[in-house]
């Protein structure tokens, strides 16, 4: 067994908050400039060039990258050998959150659903854990902004739809969604499971860097037609109409019933931000 003070835990989800509110991924990055280079549109490119410039002025100036800070969702795969000494866990995580927004001067987005009183620091957390084998802690900080959060969808598709209702899901939520997520986007895919477990899957899957495909052929299949298809919508970049509407699909799956295919579709903004530390 591994003893962990959860002061760490706190500790590193302050840097990692820190961080992911100040820089994009290296694989968004990289998309967004292999968007701009392959964008014939005087607009779309405009604006790909605006969002790569902006990036590169946050990281140089400490400042976050996007206006909405987001919802802090936190994805933690917790080694089965591990236990943990100090503050509840939960709490360790919130407080790491409530030290970063402030320190970062990010903004406090969580509000009450009813009374839309705002807690002033931007906790608590979503947190979500699994147990898995080893000695050792994932941690995966998300900041989830809500403009691409709202396109979300989660479709209850029947078993014989198959693939074909599974891309048309996916294409049809960003179709819908248009510019208001402030493309190009970056789309994760649950596929199977339950109705609760396929929006986690989808979830889990804007964490994986842009381009990395499934391991399972027919999911990766999956991937890259729905990507093909989003492409032709001629959104672009801002909704400006150009080549890059969106700048990967990733899908994750599980196990479901034999009575049903859900399917959740995650939208994530340009601005894909996500920070990722091993304890």
């Amino acid at each position: 067994m591994r003893k962990i003070n959860t002061k760490i835990i706190e500790d590193t989800i302050y840097k990692l908050a820190l961080k992911a509110g100040v820089e994009l991924t290296p694989s968004c990055l990289q998309a967004l400039n292999k968007a701009y280079e392959n964008e014939s549109g005087q607009a779309c490119a405009f604006a790909l060039k605006t969002l790569i410039e902006n990036s590169g002025i946050a990281v140089k100036e400490n400042m976050p990258v996007c206006q909405d800070t987001g919802i802090a969702v936190v994805l933690m795969e917790i080694g089965q050998e591990v236990f943990f000494d100090g503050k509840l866990l939960s709490d360790a995580v919130n407080d790491g959150v409530r030290r970063a927004y402030a320190d970062g001067y990010f903004r406090k987005s969580v509000c009450d659903p009813i009374t839309r009183v705002n807690t002033t620091d931007n906790t608590p957390a979503v947190l979500h854990t699994e147990i898995v084998a080893g000695d050792k802690i994932n941690i995966t900080f998300l900041p989830k902004g809500f403009g691409s959060e709202n396109m979300s969808r989660i479709y209850m598709l029947k078993p014989a739809q198959g693939v074909e209702g599974i891309i048309n899901a996916i294409v049809d939520t960003v179709r819908l969604a248009g510019a208001r997520p402030c493309p190009p986007v970056y789309v994760g895919v649950g596929i199977g499971g339950s109705f609760d477990t396929c929006a986690l899957l989808a979830k889990k899957a804007i964490t994986r860097d842009i381009g990395q495909f499934n391991t399972r052929e027919d999911i990766a299949e999956i991937e890259r037609e729905a990507l093909k298809r989003i492409n032709e919508l001629n959104i672009g970049c801002q909704g400006f109409h150009g080549a890059t509407t969106a700048l990967g699909v990733s899908c994750e799956w599980a196990h479901t019933h034999i009575a049903g295919l859900p399917v959740a579709v995650n939208i994530q903004c340009h601005c894909v931000r996500c920070a990722k530390e091993i304890i």
